[in-house]
């Protein structure tokens, strides 16, 4: 019966073994964001600024034939003016042109046509995706 009773255990107990891996995890994941830390430099200073941002102007043509920059009308012949007014001087201008699809092709190559001899070089078209048919 002695042997019985004195049977030494052969299992490992695995809850403090838990315990710990899990209190190393978090210490881990709190300390691992303060280590990393960048490069410390000192940039010099310049007065013109080497990188352009970027603008966005919205051109729309309606399928009235109607020009809105930005949401506001205007005409063909007011239409380069317009655009070199919401220019901002040092920033690389991007046109969307968004036209309604009644729009003839030939309207939409005269304006695309102001556009690139203002020396806007970026120029896209906003369409909407294609819905699945099912």
């Amino acid at each position: 019966m002695e042997d019985k009773r004195r049977r030494l255990m052969s299992e490992i107990n695995m809850v403090p073994f838990v315990d710990i891996v899990l209190v190393l995890l978090i210490i881990f994941m709190i300390s691992a964001p303060m280590m990393y830390r960048g490069i410390d430099i000192n940039l010099p200073q310049s007065s013109v600024n080497t990188i352009k941002q970027e603008q966005r102007i919205m051109l729309t043509v309606d399928r009235n034939l109607n020009l809105f920059v930005d949401g506001e009308a205007v005409t063909l012949h007011g239409l380069e003016s317009r655009i070199q007014k919401k220019r901002r001087p040092g920033s690389d201008a991007t046109v969307y042109l968004k036209a309604d699809k009644a729009v003839p092709y030939g309207t939409i190559i005269t304006v695309m046509d102001v556009v690139k001899k203002m020396g806007i070089d970026k120029l896209g078209m906003v369409t909407e995706p294609l819905k699945e048919v099912r």
